[in-house]
């Protein structure tokens, strides 16, 4: 399919479907006009006495110098290359090719004032597939300056820059929403991934289903708490579980009976971002904006809504993570299980079983909540452009962040997902529902049940790529 960018209609599964499915790109047979229209604007500016940020003068600290006409190809060429200090690794390919889209995408709504060539020349980047080296450290968020002169840089190579186009690659939060909507994806994944591995744990503890009573949602009305009270229905029904008698205790760990609270509010918070996401998309980020003729000084590549929300989606992730690690740890415990210890084969025998998981789930999950510490409230020195430049959001290491999050959360659901496994066959209580029935059977084609006399499972990144498939 081809994702056809209009500047105000992108969504975020067609991003990433062009990120990561590589699926082409066109401009929507209106953009040229519209982009021509406003770039009219912008060229009589440049022809005329008024002074405009970035166009007739310099930017930064250097906006009191003038640019003349003359000189304005060669201003822009250096504007670019001269903000390319990133420093680092390079962001992974579908990060980057995310970021292409939503830059095009936003040059298409025509706001920012280019002429719709240059538009033309990013989608041709993108389906000719160019990969441009765009370096992860150096942006504070308020403009993915020396992110956005690295993918500038690597996608147009020597496209010539007419006045004020160097301004409009480099004055947006491409690089940051675009890796923010990709972790998000993923953080959405990852949920529906511990919905999955928490109703299989409730199977493999014989826990009370009291918990995912209806009424819950009802006397405490969140939109969270009530989908995944649906999606623990659904994923339980058939269960042996909805048989009189078949639970072992009135009340179980508060890690088991508060599962749909605990989801429903990650649900809840991953709700809001996907909205903030929804406007950013589309939204205009540059400085200025072109606006109804008017060129405006704005501040609209502050990306506070991007970083604040996913900022939230990792705090309310991470009380999930711990919990999905509790119920594990508990499964592992004979005490509280009231199966063989480690959940080895039979009581007695001197084999672990699965009983090291237990460490290596805390240990990934203690990273992973160490991860949930918000970053769009830091501060930042006033000192840099004359005191001008003095804010920052951090939204790439907001994206950053919870995309690394996702990437140990899977690894914990994979853990989470074999221990599961591992005590329902010893339990032995059948059905399964139908939902968690399909995830045991995904599982156990990856990883056998132990049998006794063998090691454990040595190798589990099968279980971790599965996960963010059972999410989706």
């Amino acid at each position: 399919m081809t994702v056809v960018l209009t500047g105000s209609e992108l969504t975020l599964d067609e991003l990433v479907r062009v990120a990561r499915r590589e699926e082409s790109v066109e401009l929507d047979a209106g953009v040229p006009e519209r982009m021509r229209a406003t770039r009219a604007v912008v060229e009589q500016a440049a022809a005329g006495a008024e002074e405009v940020y970035g166009l007739t003068t310099g930017v930064g600290a250097k906006k009191k110098a003038a640019v003349a006409p003359a000189d304005a190809a060669e201003f822009n060429r250096l504007l670019v290359l001269n903000h390319r200090v990133g420093q680092g690794q390079p962001l992974p390919d579908d990060v980057v090719r995310a970021a292409l889209c939503r830059l095009a995408n936003g040059l298409a709504s025509g706001e920012p004032g280019v002429r719709p060539e240059l538009a033309e020349a990013l989608v041709d980047a993108l389906n000719s597939g160019v990969r441009p080296a765009v370096r992860r450290y150096g942006s504070i968020g308020v403009a993915d300056l020396s992110a956005n002169a690295d993918l500038a840089h690597g996608a147009l190579d020597d496209f010539p820059l007419a006045a004020g186009e160097a301004l409009a690659l480099l004055c947006h939060n491409a690089v940051s929403t675009g890796h923010a909507a990709l972790a998000l994806a993923d953080a959405t994944a990852l949920l529906d991934a511990l919905d999955v591995a928490g109703a299989l744990d409730l199977e493999a503890f014989a826990a009370n289903l009291g918990a995912l009573d209806p009424a819950v949602a009802d006397a405490r009305p969140y939109p969270g708490i009530r989908a995944s009270l649906e999606r623990f229905h659904s994923l339980l029904d058939g269960s042996y579980l909805r048989e009189a008698g078949a639970a072992r205790n009135l009340q179980d760990p508060l890690c088991f009976r508060c599962l749909p609270q605990v989801h429903g509010a990650a649900r809840d918070a991953l709700g809001f971002a996907s909205a903030q996401l929804a406007v950013e998309l589309n939204a205009a980020q540059g400085n200025p904006l072109v606006a109804d003729g008017r060129i405006l000084a704005v501040g609209n590549f502050d990306a506070l809504p991007v970083a604040a929300a996913l900022d939230l989606v990792r705090i309310a992730l991470a009380p999930a993570l711990a919990s999905a690690c509790e119920r594990s740890l508990k499964l592992l415990q004979r005490p509280l299980s009231g199966l063989p210890e480690g959940l080895a084969v039979r009581e007695g025998i001197a084999e672990d079983g699965l009983a090291e998981f237990g460490i290596a789930m805390q240990a990934i999950v203690a990273e992973a909540r160490l991860l949930a510490q918000p970053v769009s409230f830091e501060l930042i020195s006033t000192t840099q452009a004359e005191g001008i430049e003095d804010r920052m959001t951090l939204a790439p290491l907001s994206a950053r962040r919870t995309a690394e999050l996702v990437e140990l959360g899977a690894r914990a659901v994979a853990i989470e997902l074999v221990v599961a496994a591992q005590a329902v066959d010893l339990r032995g209580a059948r059905p399964l529902g139908n939902g968690t029935a399909r995830a045991y059977a995904a599982v156990r084609e990856l990883v056998p049940a132990l049998r006794g006399g063998e090691p454990i499972p040595q190798d589990l990144e099968p279980v971790a790529a599965l996960v963010l498939g059972l999410g989706r």
